[in-house]
């Protein structure tokens, strides 16, 4: 069973879909549709921007979306999905391509989801960091030692964990856990607390959207990040969609679950191969690949 994954923020990079945009008309089409529905030209800054002009979260997040289903359709016929998944931003992608959403749908909420995590990083000084080398619950425990908000975020591989919270919270945890053992608790360079209770704004906001929003019925289950496991139920697709921005990302979890399920391969749909990567540290045994022409 074909299992296709689609990456978040982060995998962004200068010149990422041009080869798309030059070898397919439905791909032109569909780049040129995403800049009327945004109002900018996203097109430009994704061929030509630079890394800090990609990196800004309004560019960021519909970048990557735009990459991934773009792909996904000129695909075609060589796009045949059992079942998908994405990571946090990429749950967006995934839900395109497996026709829950509509790709001008897709990328409305994505933008609307870009400005309300900015506005509610805006609203409190926050960040994120990574840690390595300690088991989940260690990682779990220590945070919910340490004074004021740090969650686990996300749950990307064993031994990889991403925390998120309060700037003096997050770097207080960073101290304990690495007393606690950690080979590196590194500060990332992102401007706010992703998947923490700290995105409850951002979530009420873009639940409105999300419920405004048709979803249809998929033509394969999504595995969701906050439940793990497979949804084709429109309406629990939108609320674990909505619970996602305050919910940890629980990626290993659903892998394993989409290889209990029948998985046999998993295709990395968009730009960069992060998933890939983590797919291999999560099972070794399932063969990865990635989504080309």
């Amino acid at each position: 069973m074909k299992a296709y994954i689609f990456p978040g923020q982060g995998a962004q990079f200068s010149g990422m879909g041009l080869n798309l945009y030059e070898s397919s008309d439905a791909a032109k089409d569909l780049f040129h549709q995403a800049n009327d529905i945004l109002g900018f030209e996203i097109s430009k800054i994704m061929f030509e921007g630079t890394a800090e002009e990609l990196k800004e979260t309004k560019v960021t997040q519909p970048a990557v979306f735009i990459h991934s289903t773009v792909l996904a359709t000129v695909l075609d016929e060589k796009f045949q999905p059992d079942m998908v998944a994405g990571h946090s931003l990429g749950e967006f992608s995934g839900l395109v391509a497996n026709k829950t959403l509509k790709f001008e749908d897709g990328l409305k909420l994505v933008y609307q989801r870009a400005l309300a995590m900015q506005k509610a990083c805006e609203i409190t000084p926050s960040t994120m960091a990574a840690v390595l080398g300690l088991d989940d619950e260690t990682v779990e425990k220590v945070c919910s030692q340490i004074p004021g908000i740090v969650v686990a975020a996300n749950y990307n591989c064993p031994g990889q964990l991403v925390i998120s919270g309060e700037i003096e919270a997050v770097e207080k945890a960073c101290e304990n856990l690495k007393e606690a053992g950690a080979k590196r608790a590194l500060m990332l360079p992102v401007g706010g607390a992703f998947h923490s209770p700290l995105m409850e704004p951002a979530r009420e906001e873009l639940a409105t959207a999300i419920e405004n929003t048709t979803f249809n019925n998929p033509i394969c289950p999504i595995y969701q990040n906050v439940t793990t496991k497979a949804v084709s139920l429109p309406d629990e697709i939108q609320q674990n969609l909505i619970a996602q921005l305050t919910a940890p990302v629980k990626w290993p979890q659903s892998i394993q679950q989409m290889i209990k399920d029948g998985a046999t391969e998993f295709i990395e749909v968009g730009p960069g191969n992060v998933l890939q990567g983590l797919v291999k540290k999560i099972d070794r045994s399932v063969p990865t690949s990635k989504a080309s022409l």
